[in-house]
């Protein structure tokens, strides 16, 4: 209860401002009218409106049922997950239950019997409405927090997912990342994606159950520790390049890399003590509306900005009908405290009069097609109005259609991408193996070298045999008895193997062996 209170009292300070009033009555020498002002719904918790999807198929326990231990008590393997039994069945919904007197409820997977075989999970959240985080996301684990895990996000609805935060208790080992903290972030880095080692740790503490993906802390490099000054949050979201971006979303997915091992390494002989246990997520958030609406409501199962200034859609993202859809424009923050509407504005006459945001010179009236169009668009924009971005650039999210730099250059890594072109979040489409907006990193398990390739040998899974040593993951080094990827194949067999190895022997080991046929002639002299 007094964490939930506290995730009040912290929605309440994120709301202390002034963009939660759309429109308000002005008294005026010629009566009154009304002044428009941008506006944007209160935060609240989005855990009772997201959709939960749990991957692979059977990751969640229970079907066949399963004994399983804890660390605290890994020889005492009383407890059972059954499906078929309410009581013992541990369902995906009940990371979102309220939990009520007090009896705490989990989402639990099958325990870690097929060892090495990786225990992998994947959980997605979606809402199917862009959202705008307004306070951290937690996770609550029961049992142990995971050792690595991955919170991606995706502002397509699933489509395409980015990385959000690592977490790992050693961020060097899984991801080839060094450890940081977002106390370390900066005003120039807030929206780095980084590897934490702060959660995964084993403290062996049954209260050490969160993990975190800090958004206040974030908030605090702009508006001060207690979140005072939030007109200056409010004008670096406005001004920021990607600052907004960067709290926006449709869904979020937890992938769950490794269970927690109680501070050491596997134990094989007691496997059932791993597994993964969720009770709880809580997601603050608003609904975004770009700055259109300050009201947010379930209309048909989904959310739905109730939109003003003559706006609609489910995000207000587009004018109404009567109104010009190329006068579209986000709310802003600017100039505080009360920002600016940019109302839809009434459509007149569209025949001989057509806007090219600043973007060209000329126009042409297309005569079967009844419409007048630009003409060379400039700046790397192109479409009727100059309202789009050529191939390879896209949106600049915090310039206006009329700026110069309004498109911004792919630059995909020509290795690591299919091609040149990103998608509206500047996100490169990635060859197999590759990651990162432009692709220009490896996934985990994967090597550089003029691309990115699946690693040949590792230190857990793919280990070099009978002797042979990895080398920088790319190829084991063998014994010169032994070859294969893995050093797996002798060599040579039959009768002459002796022969036929002896071509093997380094210029080094010949030289011992004259040398040693030399020492027993003169022994037997």
């Amino acid at each position: 209860m007094l964490r939930q209170v506290v995730f009040f009292l912290r929605f309440i300070a994120l709301t202390l401002g002034q963009y939660d009033i759309c429109k308000s009555l002005v008294s005026t020498d010629d009566g009154p009218i009304w002044e428009f002002y941008a506006c944007q719904p209160k935060p609240m918790s989005m855990r009772e409106y997201m959709k939960i999807k749990v991957e692979p198929a059977g990751i969640t326990c229970g079907s066949p049922p399963e004994r399983f231990c804890t660390l605290e008590n890994p020889y005492l393997c009383s407890d059972e997950c059954d499906a078929s039994n309410p009581d013992l069945a541990h369902p995906p919904q009940l990371m979102q239950d309220r939990e009520p007197f007090g009896l705490i409820t989990y989402w639990q997977t099958i325990t870690w019997s097929r060892y090495p075989e990786p225990l992998l999970a994947n959980i997605s959240l979606s809402w199917n409405k862009s959202l705008e985080l307004t306070d951290d996301v937690q996770i609550t684990f029961e049992y142990g927090r995971p050792t690595v895990m991955v919170l991606e996000k995706s502002m397509d609805n699933g489509r395409t997912w980015h990385p959000y935060q690592y977490y790992a208790d050693d961020c060097l080992d899984a991801f080839g990342m060094p450890p940081k903290r977002v106390q370390d972030l900066s005003a120039a880095n807030v929206t780095r994606v980084i590897c934490t080692e702060q959660y995964s740790r084993w403290v062996g503490s049954k209260n050490d159950k969160n993990v975190l993906f800090e958004v206040r802390t974030r908030f605090s490099i702009f508006a001060g520790p207690r979140l005072q000054n939030m007109d200056n949050l409010y004008t670096r979201m406005e001004s920021m390049k990607g600052l907004r971006d960067f709290f926006t979303f449709t869904s979020l997915r937890l992938r769950l890399l490794r269970p927690s091992l109680g501070g050491t390494y596997v134990q094989r002989e007691n496997l059932h003590k791993y597994f993964y246990a969720i009770s709880n997520i809580e997601v603050p958030a608003r609904c975004k509306c770009n700055l259109h609406a300050s009201q947010c409501a379930v209309r048909d199962g989904n959310l739905q900005c109730d939109c003003e200034h003559n706006t609609t859609g489910q995000d207000c993202g587009r004018c109404k009908r009567g109104f010009r859809a190329k006068s579209w424009r986000a709310g802003s923050y600017l100039p505080t405290p009360r920002g600016s509407s940019n109302n839809c504005v009434a459509a007149g006459s569209t025949l001989g009069n057509c806007e090219c945001y600043g973007h060209s010179n000329r126009c042409s009236y297309i005569d079967f097609l009844n419409i007048v169009t630009c003409v060379s668009c400039k700046h790397n924009t192109r479409g009727q109005n100059c309202q789009h971005c050529r191939l390879g650039y896209f949106r600049n999210a915090s310039a206006e259609l009329d700026d110069e730099s309004v498109c911004i250059e792919c630059n995909c890594n020509q290795i690591g991408s299919v091609h040149d072109r990103c998608n509206e979040t500047g996100y490169c489409q990635c060859k197999e193996g590759s990651t990162g907006q432009r692709c220009e990193d490896c996934l985990p398990g994967h090597y550089w070298k003029q691309g990115c390739f699946p690693n040949v040998c590792d230190d857990e899974l793919l280990l070099c045999q009978n002797g042979g040593t990895c080398h920088e993951n790319q190829r084991c080094i063998c014994p010169p008895e032994l070859r294969g990827v893995l050093c797996e194949q002798p060599r040579c067999d039959g009768e002459d193997c002796d022969a036929a190895c002896t071509s093997y022997l380094t210029s080094v080991t010949l030289l011992l062996c004259l040398l040693a046929t030399q020492l027993l002639k003169l022994t037997a002299c």
